[in-house]
């Protein structure tokens, strides 16, 4: 995979599923290099196979589909270039699409009431005077905040304080059918300064449950709670009082019962958040403890649906597993769950209708596809990463398991081009520290072993997906059993003489670029590194990073001493490895005082070194940052490794102006063949669900 070709990259979302199981719609997106800027259409996706996936909207960014109860309406979110997410409305019998909001600052995603007439969602509401609410005040013009809470702003969103999200219904007039009514104004449902999310209805379309931080140490403390309210705004109550954290509530059908996704302990202070693991569980609606249906210390929600989807008596949920993301049905009465997929694959979200489940599964040549599951039988539905595919630059992991000093097993993938070698090495260590490598397509990885790299990644201690034990083992200890497993699954991994062992880099993002800076200040074995948007100075982070009131109290710990020991800047002075450092002009989560002190750390003692800054990016650039940034960050990337560790591939080829070395992006973007024309009739036989 070279640079441009995450022009190819096809990234399925979350799919809805019609109320009859017939039809699945999904929003596929692409990066567009040469518009600089993401693309996303629906696509309408036979749950039987008989025929294949079609484009249903043409619109520039739409995305989260979702069904009406009785089948006669898809609601989605819909954005033009430079326009925030608007809902709107496509019927599936055919027809034009309407828009139903205008909120200044976009809409989230469409929730339906069991009566198929009203829909529920969170917008943020800006204060008067901000962010563009008075036309001739801009930013520099607004008048000064005052901050008084200590969660004043949040990496990807900004201030506050002054932008809580609220919850609003919005109904459609009885003659919305006919295309000239208009729809009616969206009601806000709740007020305050905190934020409410996760919207869901309850089965009769009398209450509404969401989540929210609202209790007297909610500023402090990482405690979330499930509310009601009804949608006129009136009965305010909160429904769990736990030291959980609570995320997507959903009733069960007879609506006595919430389930929800939940930390459901963090201690006794609200606060003990190192590892503890998210499972689905039970709450009386009426109010109640958290009953887990998964034993937390076992299990780990690794999905990206955003909601509880409920169904057969019980939740689907995709749990972490060793690098892969399974799915199960999950028994209400808490008991043994059902596996619907697992293997050497990542279950990235799900939904059902009809006695039919729909899941997009990613693996490590594909972003994701569809796959209907029936009792018995799965069935493939989509090729969206065909054409990556076929340019035959994608490289197959291979797994491999190594022994820690003190025997703790160490599991990962080495990934290579291919033919004997030997190539020289990339040894790539993960953010987090709670997540985790696994089965899936990463550019990254793809981009380095085209350029002629093996890259070796592991999941070492503090890891997810092996259990709250394995990812609480470094508490206190940041740079000690991690920085082992690491350095010991590379040591496994250069005994294959495909290897290069003279030639290995060190690169990471995050806390990854933490470890990356704590290992070459500790040894000079690597050629280079690159140590990316890192968590360096534990002092420095508390009063800068969005989650510094709580991360390395929590993960390091409080002790002088200690701190000192696992901070990457105390052995800073001791570098001499060339390095480079990026960093994001606007990332709020490791603040660009964390990756500048580094650097000038190096560069004042002449250490080969330099700082790559991108304008305009958060902390997620490398992820979901302006397609030409990702496209210059990966060149860069390449660059600097062709100075230091220079390849067949990249050794006279690639210079300062890698871009220029380098194909055209495609400019076509199909997907999987063609551009959508125009929105299309949906077919759904309507089946109403009461």
């Amino acid at each position: 995979m070279r640079p441009n070709d995450l022009a190819l990259l096809r990234i399925p979302g979350v799919p809805a599923v019609s109320p009859d199981g017939r039809m699945a719609v999904v929003a596929v997106a692409r990066p567009d290099l040469e518009a600089d800027e993401y693309r996303s259409q629906l696509w309408a996706v036979p749950t039987d196979g008989s025929a294949a996936a079609r484009p249903l909207t043409s619109g520039h960014l739409d995305s989260v589909p979702a069904f009406s109860p009785d089948g006669r309406w898809l609601a989605y979110l819909s954005a033009e270039p430079g326009e925030r997410p608007q809902l709107w409305l496509l019927p599936t019998a055919g027809g034009a699409p309407r828009r139903l909001t205008d909120h200044h600052l976009g809409a989230g995603a469409p929730v339906w009431a069991p009566d198929s007439r009203r829909l529920a969602y969170v917008a943020r509401v800006p204060e008067h005077g901000r962010y563009g609410t008075v036309d001739g005040v801009g930013p520099g013009a607004e008048p000064p905040r005052l901050i008084t809470t200590l969660k004043y702003r949040r990496d990807a969103v900004g201030f506050l304080g002054d932008r809580p999200s609220q919850v609003f219904v919005l109904d459609l007039p009885a003659d919305f059918d006919d295309d000239t009514a208009p729809p009616r104004e969206p009601a806000q449902v709740t007020t305050g300064t905190a934020d409410s999310v996760d919207v869901t209805w309850r089965p009769d379309g009398g209450e509404l449950a969401f989540v929210s931080a609202r209790h007297p140490r909610a500023d402090v403390d990482l405690v979330r709670d499930v509310y009601a309210i009804r949608p006129d705004g009136s009965g305010l109550r909160r429904i769990t009082e736990s030291r959980g954290d609570c995320a997507l509530p959903a009733y069960d059908p007879t609506g006595a019962t919430l389930y929800v996704t939940a930390v459901p302990d963090l201690g006794a202070e609200g606060l003990d958040f190192v590892a503890r693991q998210a499972v689905p569980c039970r709450v009386d609606a009426a109010g109640g403890p958290l009953a887990p249906l998964l034993d937390p210390a076992q299990h780990h929600r690794g999905d990206e649906t955003p909601a509880t989807v409920v169904v057969d008596g019980g939740v689907l949920v995709g749990v972490q597993r060793a690098g892969a993301v399974e799915l199960l049905r999950v028994p209400a009465d808490g008991g043994t769950p059902e596996v619907l997929v697992d293997g050497s694959f990542t279950v990235r979200g799900f939904a059902a209708g009809g006695g039919v489940v729909v899941a997009v599964v990613a693996h490590d040549r594909s972003a994701g596809e569809l796959i209907a599951i029936t009792p018995g039988r799965r069935r493939l539905l989509t090729a969206f990463g065909r054409r990556l595919g076929e340019t035959g630059r994608v490289h197959r992991m291979r797994e491999r398991t190594a022994t820690a000093p003190d025997g703790y097993p160490v599991h990962g993938w080495v990934t290579t081009p291919p033919g004997p070698g030997p190539y020289p090495v990339l040894l790539a260590i993960h953010g987090g520290p709670f997540a985790q490598y696994g089965w899936t397509l990463f550019d990254e990885t793809q981009a380095y072993v085209s350029a002629g790299y093996a890259v070796v990644q592991c999941n070492p201690r503090g890891s997810s997906g092996y259990g709250e034990a394995h990812g609480r083992a470094i508490k206190g200890g940041f740079g000690e059993l991690d920085a082992a497993d690491v350095l010991a699954f590379l040591d496994t991994a250069l005994t294959d003489p495909r290897l290069d062992a003279d030639r290995v880099g060190v690169m990471g993002g995050s806390y990854g670029g933490y470890l990356t800076a704590f290992l070459i200040g500790r040894s000079s074995r690597f050629t280079a590194a690159i140590s990316e948007r890192a968590f360096i100075d534990p002092v420095s982070f508390v009063g800068s990073s969005d989650i510094g009131g709580s991360f390395p109290d929590q993960y390091l710990g409080t002790d002088p001493e200690r701190l000192a020991a696992q901070s990457a800047m105390t052995n800073a002075a001791a570098i001499t490895t060339p390095t480079l450092v990026i960093h994001a002009e606007e990332d709020w989560r490791c603040p660009l005082e964390q990756g500048a002190r580094l650097y000038v750390e190096l560069k004042r003692r002449g250490v080969p070194s330099e700082l790559l800054l991108f304008p305009g990016e958060g902390h997620e650039l490398s992820r979901s940052g302006r397609p030409r940034h990702r496209l210059a960050r990966l060149e860069h990337v390449l660059r600097w490794w062709a100075r230091w560790l220079p390849t067949p591939q990249n050794s006279g080829s690639v210079t300062a102006d890698l871009a220029a070395a380098l194909p055209e992006p495609m400019s076509d973007g199909a997907v999987p063949d063609a551009e959508p024309s125009g929105a299309e009739p949906l077919t759904v036989r309507a089946t109403r669900v009461d």
